[in-house]
């Protein structure tokens, strides 16, 4: 059994802190030394590095969640749901050896599509943007290039992190991130206070990644597990991905929903938007962001978890955890969302900010997105455990409209910022803000005395 306890939650929450919350914790330098429209910039690098992180197209996820299934006792695979054809302890290394040269021939491939992607079309995109940069330019462009050799190395490293979360090594994996991103904070700062502007932060981050890759590797691929590898026969990897494939695809047309859901907004309002505007919406989307984000923790530091309950058929457990989750989601949001409206503000005054947070109505807006879109997030992790994928078509939808609106309305209203936030909600709203929640309540059986219980039992059940 995999067991995860309050541990790999303290350090989930403690790399998440970090890894999301990294360019949050060096906002205060960020938006004293460098130029509103530097800060514009560098959150459409933000925007890119999130695309990059879905451009695997759901493998990402398909690899961790069958590496689970493997390391819970799995003797074989399945492209749609789970077998239960289960051996508790016993790790089927021919099954795992396979997984391994699938994902690194996979991801190295990948990697060299990004590589020429970013390269060319890329390259002539931040040109557009930067028409208008009144700085130096020629300090955009080799943070540019610099951005594209660190996330093409990143993605090509990408299956070492599904091997530590796959295989249960959570609390390690996430001090492996504390570790990198302690180093990227320390070094993008030092740049920062003598102005390297948008440069200091991707050397940073070059080498935060280089850090826990090498830690990674290390941490993995023990003497021990060496051994059991080298001793495995070969069968062919083909096989293989062609059995993850076509749910992998399902997840990653998800993604890529998600993308447009989440991410459209900045990179398409930074054509119709000042860099000074995108840079006021983008700095409160990192903030609103990390504090969702720590709200999820909980659920996903439990996902490895998740997966195996599902595989062994123990659903009771499952909807423990589930409830719990979303109680916890939901406490944590509110609180953090009131502490950001009332003190960031001001927080922002104190530290002579160039750079402000959007006016309060499109705040608010931007809070009842992220409770949304999260909420669904917790939903589908729920339904991914199944090995299955039925919302991709919903997602793509629902993207591909988000795309086509905020278009529209920039072209024809005069809402300006306002259409960042009133085109994603009104999607949102629409189905999938309901539609999956209401399938995870029908799939677990859970009900409204469930959740009363739960928090009966957590305020007054009696200590021994």
């Amino acid at each position: 059994m995999i067991n995860i306890n309050n541990k790999d939650l303290f350090w989930n929450y403690t790399a998440t802190v970090l890894k999301i919350g990294s360019s949050v914790l060096l906002m205060p330098l960020i938006l004293n030394k460098m130029p509103s429209q530097s800060v514009g910039i560098w959150n459409v690098f933000i925007s890119i590095s999130f695309f990059l992180t879905l451009v695997d197209f759901g493998f990402n996820a398909s690899f961790t969640r069958n590496l689970t299934y493997i390391f819970s006792g799995a003797k074989e695979l399945i492209s749609d749901g789970y077998s239960n054809n289960i051996e508790e302890k016993n790790i089927n290394y021919n099954l795992l050896s396979e997984m391994i040269i699938t994902m690194r021939d996979f991801y190295f491939k990948l990697a060299i599509i990004v590589f020429l992607f970013l390269s060319t079309f890329g390259t002539f995109f931040i040109l557009f943007i930067s028409r208008t940069y009144t700085g130096n330019i020629n300090l955009i462009l080799i943070s540019w290039f610099l951005f594209i050799i660190v996330n093409t190395y990143n993605l090509y490293t990408q299956y070492y992190e599904s091997l530590l979360l796959g295989s249960g090594l959570i609390k390690k994996s996430k001090q492996l991130i504390i570790i990198g991103q302690a180093s990227y904070m320390l070094l993008a700062g030092i740049l920062i206070l003598f102005d390297f502007d948008l440069l200091s932060i991707v050397i940073g981050q070059f080498i935060s990644v280089l850090i826990v890759r090498i830690l990674s590797k290390r941490l993995f691929f023990t003497n021990n597990m060496k051994a059991f590898l080298y001793k495995t026969s070969k069968i062919g990897k083909r096989a293989l991905l062609k059995l993850i494939m076509p749910n992998a695809i399902k997840i990653g047309l998800t993604s890529f929903g998600g993308f447009l859901v989440q991410r459209s907004a900045i990179i398409i309002g930074s054509l119709f938007l000042s860099l000074e505007e995108i840079g006021s919406y983008g700095v409160t989307l990192q903030i609103i962001n990390l504090m969702a984000t720590l709200s999820l923790i909980y659920q996903s530091t439990f996902l490895t978890k998740i997966n195996e309950l599902r595989i062994i058929g123990d659903l009771n457990q499952l909807k423990d955890i589930h409830i719990k989750s979303k109680l916890i989601y939901f406490f944590t949001f509110i609180i953090g969302s009131l502490a950001i409206f009332f003190i960031a503000p001001w927080s922002l005054i104190l530290l002579k900010s160039k750079t402000h947070l959007v006016k309060e109505s499109v705040l608010i807006m931007m809070f009842l997105i992220a409770f949304i879109e999260n909420n669904i997030i917790m939903s589908s992790n729920i339904i991914l455990s199944k090995n299955i994928v039925p919302f991709y078509k919903a997602s793509l939808i629902s993207g591909f409209l988000i795309v086509i609106f905020l278009f529209v309305f920039f072209q024809f209203t005069k809402f300006g910022i306002l259409n960042l936030v009133i085109v994603p909600l009104v999607i949102d709203l629409f189905y999938q803000g309901w539609k999956w929640p209401i399938e995870v309540i029908y799939d677990l059986k859970i009900t409204y005395k469930d959740y009363q219980s739960f928090i009966k039992d957590l305020f007054f059940k009696p200590t021994n």
